[in-house]
């Protein structure tokens, strides 16, 4: 479909990655991973032909189709959410207004025996035909259907794209690539901006997908979730693999521990032949020999370890002053973006030193909320802050918070202050912004560069309370446990908004669950909240949410005997459901390989038997599972 060969590219004389050769085939879903600035958004945009690269050659099929999801977007203003979503089909709009311009033409004439009419006739017939063919009469129910799944309701979809924030606007773009017929889809962060209902149906709809795949993401279960290959870009080279993140990971890190341990026996056996070369070299009668055991030594291959891109920024947040005992004091406070209410009469007391979570599903208030604590949103009702409160505030879409026409450097002079300034570059520094670095563009960047430049520019302003909305979004690996280990250490008061268990977990004290305009407190950590919501994860709690709200039932009272009985019935159905996704899993792999190399593949010994043996076994997991809900049904009767 796509080879990609020997590309590089460079920014201000250095390579950003150089010699990389791959290649994209239908069915390939790719995890394109690497550090923040590793050129994966580089990558995408090469790809896309959006950008040339320096060197190199990319051959692809003459008319292949390349849909391309970017991290900033602009929309043309004034159209609705389906005008703007119908964009995704311009030849069926093409088709759409020659058909009406014919029939215009036809209704407007009389002359039914004539040569022009019966012309007109023939126009209308084929151009019905070319109508139907692609697509036309069902893709006004193709686009409802991906934008429900989106998370649109019908409601918006007569209301104008500039009414939506930044991150609807990307799920409209969104909607647009899924719905044209690409062949290669490249998505850069697809995640950043989508609830987890959203998520769990994009996820469902690119395992699906039969073309290629490539994204880029942060999100380890995303990845983990859709993927079958795994490229990392990593100081200036590429390492392919086969396998989803985590496993990825693992061959990564076995293939590691296997290169140094072969190196290291390498070097041995180049110690003892130099040595042997030294003790010939004196002697006149070994001199041949030693001569001998120097060519043999400038023939050995050396074996080089892949080296790993490990320089992290630095980050400590230092608490200003000691602000009073309660931080933030809110009093029936409510807030309705036009008919859409979204917190109704919240009441809410923080007090000094609380690490605090605000989880829930999009659109409950979770964000508004901190933006009316920092002043950024008006609200009903009352809010005060506590006595010598500073806050410092990590928003969660940067780049509506960054100039993009200024340098690095010029942001953080900018906001910084006659007793900081000095200080700009050795911030910079520590974030990694060194040298060239600091005088590039910050519409340049990546969106990870952008909240590294975010939070350094926090560094800037003094403060006690830290306010952080999704602050892990574009953020790598490695940079998200640097910023976990400075908030484990801050000693401030701490608010974060995230969906993210991994990250939360050891960093707050405190959970507060946004359902239905309210509020609802846990006192504990997250495990704790997930322990009395009686699920394992932010991604079922916030799922859940939408079922219960959709079909509202009385629960059945169960006797200890039944809860037991229901319980176990539970347990039977999440295994068999595990060894159906396993097995199917399994038989998606093998189909693959039957594609790209059929012979090899059915040589293996016992090939078809095994084949055979997974479709069997999972036919009658299948039925097993069926007779389990079948029993658990009986319970919710």
């Amino acid at each position: 479909m796509m080879n990609i060969h020997n590309l590089s590219i460079s920014f201000q004389g250095e390579y950003l990655f150089e010699d990389i050769t791959f290649k994209l085939g239908n069915g390939d879903r790719i995890g394109l991973i690497g550090k923040n600035g590793a050129g994966k958004s580089t990558m995408l945009k090469i790809l896309s032909k959006e950008m040339e690269p320096d060197t190199g050659q990319i051959a692809a099929d003459k008319d292949l189709k390349i849909g391309f999801l970017k991290q900033d977007i602009d929309f043309i203003l004034g159209r609705t959410v389906l005008e703007e979503s119908y964009e995704a089909f311009t030849e069926i709009k093409e088709v759409e207004a020659k058909m009406a311009a014919v029939n215009n033409e036809m209704a407007e004439r009389t002359d039914y025996e004539s040569e022009g009419y019966h012309q007109l006739m023939v126009d209308i017939n084929e151009l019905q035909h070319q109508y139907e063919i692609l697509g036309g009469y069902n893709y006004q129910g193709d686009t409802e259907k991906i934008l429900q799944g989106l998370g649109f309701k019908r409601e918006d979809f007569d209301k104008l794209t500039d009414t939506f924030s930044g991150g609807w606007r990307m799920r409209i773009e969104l909607a647009k690539l899924l719905l044209q017929n690409n062949d290669i889809l490249l998505l850069d962060e697809p995640t950043n901006h989508l609830d987890i209902e959203s998520i769990i149906w994009l996820e469902g709809f690119l395992r699906n997908y039969s073309g290629a795949v490539a994204i880029v993401s942060h999100d380890k279960m995303f990845l983990d979730n859709v993927t079958n290959r795994t490229i990392e870009i990593s100081l200036g080279r590429i390492y392919d693999y086969p396998k989803p993140y985590s496993q990825f990971l693992v061959l990564r890190e076995e293939l590691r521990t296997q290169q140094l341990a072969s190196q290291k026996n390498q070097q041995k056996q180049i110690e003892q032949t130099e040595k042997l070369i030294e003790k010939f070299r004196a002697k006149a009668s070994k001199a041949t020999m030693a001569q001998s055991l120097i060519k043999k030594l400038d023939k050995i291959d050396r074996i080089e370890v892949d080296e790993d891109d490990n320089s992290v920024m630095t980050l400590n947040f230092p608490v200003s002053i000691t602000p009073g005992k309660v931080v933030v004091e809110a009093e029936g406070v409510s807030k309705s973006y036009g008919d859409n209410q979204v917190l109704k009469n919240i009441d809410l007391l923080i007090e000094r030193d609380s690490k605090t979570a605000f989880v829930g599903q999009n659109g409950q208030g979770k964000s508004t909320l901190a933006k009316i604590m920092v002043g950024d949103v008006k609200y009903n009702g009352h809010l005060k802050l506590g006595h010598n409160v500073q806050i410092g505030y990590f928003a969660q879409n940067q780049a509506e918070y960054l100039d993009g026409n200024k340098t690095v450097y010029d942001t953080m002079v900018d906001a910084a202050n006659e007793t900081n300034r000095s200080k700009v570059r050795d911030i910079l520094g520590s974030f990694l912004f060194r040298g060239e670095e600091a005088d590039k563009y910050v519409r340049v960047l990546s969106g990870g560069e952008r909240n590294r430049l975010a939070l350094a520019k926090l560094m800037l302003q003094p403060f006690n309370v830290l306010i952080m909305d999704e602050p892990t979004n574009h953020l790598d690996i490695k940079s998200k446990n640097v910023l976990k280990d400075a908030l484990k250490r801050f000693e401030g008061t701490l608010i974060l908004v995230s969906h993210d268990r991994d990250f939360l977990q050891g960093l707050t004290n405190v959970v507060y669950e946004f359902k239905d305009h309210k509020l609802k407190e846990y006192l504990g950590d997250i495990d704790f909240y997930l322990e009395q919501r009686q699920v394992e994860s932010l991604r079922e709690v916030e799922k859940r949410t939408v079922v219960k709200t959709e079909a509202p039932k009385e629960k059945k009272q169960h006797s200890y005997e039944d809860q037991k009985k229901l319980k176990s019935l539970n347990n039977k159905l999440s295994n068999v459901e595990s060894k159906i996704n396993q097995l199917e899993r399994d038989i998606k792999a093998i189909d693959l390989e039957l594609e790209v190399n059929y012979e090899e593949t059915t040589s293996q010994p016992n090939f078809f038997d095994n084949y055979q043996k997974k479709k069997t076994d999972l036919e009658a997991l299948v039925e097993k599972w069926e007779a389990i809900h079948m029993e658990i049904d009986t319970f919710e009767l």
